[in-house]
């Protein structure tokens, strides 16, 4: 086995901490053939490492000569670019073998310890499947390629500036099986010095466009060369004539449990839209003694808010907490001819559904309409505050020649979303946790697939929707059970989608 790394600055990375990389290596339980460092080297290196000058070339261009001048039939690609990394003592001789016992693997990778001030965590990654297209999947630091799947896909783009790993991990997954080592306790590959960083769902808006822009043609040319890719305006059909004899424009559906803080402002929020043509319902799933139910009844007859000249609330309520059969059980009873996506803890502007009307008369083929939405926080002394770090999130990266297919590589769609009610029936309703991984997550984002695949999407880039981040909320700080959890949910969605795409463009 060949080993590459890096040598980083030593103005971000201290002497001792590259050292202790390099200490790693050559104290490996079986030494490998060769060990070449790209970068400089500096006093001190053991002379039985080679250097490679990067100085005018880059990355990608010199990870590509090594392979290219290698005779070894295993690569091990460490990138300790940004952060110093240690491997455990038997880490070569571990990989070796599993490559052996993993004939059909393009690429081996580990769980690995994170080391920082709040001591050693075990990082516990995701098995790799086909659905596993997003960018920001972690795959560690420490990968073991199979060099003859590497020569095969074309090795590493040179012409990729921001994200040449992302792009070889798909194509090294073209070639062969992705194979994880994990780690139960005390089974770490290696170690990673760096600060824990907190998660926060918004984080990819700091994200710069150009790295984005490259990452979305990345994951199409992966599609396309997997038969997974849908052409501009192919498949789409005419948004289908409602069954149910609609009264209303539109019905508002709110799945909600124990939010009788926020459900008032979410309510009256529906009272102020310029289109009155409307109903809202309200779908209460924690049982009889949810404490949001008398806050309802507030605004409904006979309650002291109730208001005779805005929309209806009317009210339903279940035992059971699963936001899918919520939004199934209004879609059921609605009167509307389209839903109107509200969660009980956000607002709708009040040109929202009229916006979203206009959207959906503009064009038969329009299924869904997703919109835009501003930020806001509750603050402790009960006061909103806008988020002036988060501009109006516009998810720009949906484009309509591109947009079905980039939806497979980044996190979401936006908000609102409305969609016909016909085409929620015919397409099979919301799925209700009956898909693996899901918990009250993603319900929604396994919608927005499929109908995207036989409908076209209606966006609408003004902010029509406040969402409102409070102490409650899941949308920042949460710990990584949870965002491995939802990245099954999400990932397995995509596995789906792929499959079906694929069957349309066989079957057509």
């Amino acid at each position: 086995m060949i080993v590459l790394y890096s040598i980083p600055d030593p103005n971000v990375q201290s002497i001792s901490d590259i050292q202790d990389t390099i200490n790693s290596i050559l104290t490996q339980s079986i030494p490998p053939s060769q060990i070449i460092a790209l970068g400089d080297a500096f006093n001190g290196a053991d002379p039985s490492i080679q250097f490679l000058s990067t100085n005018k070339m880059d990355y990608a261009a010199a990870v590509n000569k090594v392979v290219q001048q290698s005779d070894d039939p295993f690569i091990l690609l460490i990138d300790n670019r940004t952060s110093p990394l240690r491997l455990s003592t038997s880490a070569i001789d571990i990989l070796t073998l599993t490559m052996k016992h993993n004939p059909e693997a393009a690429m081996i990778y580990a769980d690995y310890n994170l080391k920082n001030d709040d001591g050693i965590q075990e990082i516990h990654l995701l098995h790799h499947h086909a659905g596993r297209v997003r960018d920001n999947q972690d795959f560690g630091r420490v990968l073991c390629i199979r060099k003859s799947a590497y020569i095969k896909c074309g090795g590493m783009d040179e012409s990729i500036q921001y994200n040449p790993l992302y792009d070889l991990r798909l194509k090294l997954s073209e070639q062969g099986e992705l194979v994880r080592i994990a780690n139960k306790y005390g089974g770490s590959l290696y170690t990673v010095k760096a600060p824990k960083e907190a998660a926060n769902v918004f984080d990819y808006l700091m994200e710069g466009k150009d790295s984005q822009l490259e990452a979305e043609e990345i994951c199409t040319e992966h599609l396309k060369r997997i038969g997974a890719y849908l052409a501009p305006g192919e498949y789409y059909q005419q948004r289908p004539n409602p069954q149910h004899n609609p009264e209303l424009k539109a019905s508002v559906i709110i799945p909600v449990n124990e939010r009788p803080e926020f459900i008032g402002t979410a309510l009256e929020s529906c009272f102020r839209q310029t289109v009155q043509d409307i109903e809202i319902i309200a779908v209460i799933n924690g049982g009889g003694n949810d404490p949001t139910i008398p806050e309802i009844k507030r605004y409904m007859p006979g309650g002291d808010k109730y208001n005779e000249n805005v929309p209806r609330v009317r009210m339903i309520v279940v035992d059971i907490n699963n936001i899918g059969f919520c939004l199934n059980t209004g879609v059921r009873v609605a009167r509307g001819e389209f839903y109107v996506q509200l969660d009980s803890d956000d607002r709708l502007k009040p040109k929202a559904v009229e916006k979203i009307m206009s959207h959906f008369k503009s064009n038969p083929d329009i299924g869904m309409v997703i919109g835009s939405y501003d930020v806001w926080e509750l603050q402790e002394n009960g006061s909103l505050e806008q988020k002036a770090e988060i501009p109006t999130v516009i998810h720009d990266e949906w484009t309509e020649e591109n947009g079905r297919n980039n939806l497979l590589r980044v996190g979401g769609a936006g908000a609102p979303r409305s969609i016909a009610i016909q085409v929620i029936k015919d397409i099979g309703y919301f799925g209700m946790n009956d898909d693996p991984y899901t918990r009250n997550y993603a319900e929604d984002y396994e919608m927005v697939l499929r109908i995207s695949e036989r409908y076209r999407i209606g966006r609408i880039y003004d902010a029509i929707y406040d969402v409102i981040r409070h102490s409650g909320g899941t949308d920042h700080n949460i710990d990584q059970e949870t965002i491995d959890r939802n990245d099954e949910a999400k990932d397995h969605t995509r596995l789906n989608a792929i499959r079906r795409r694929q069957a349309l463009n066989h079957s057509s």
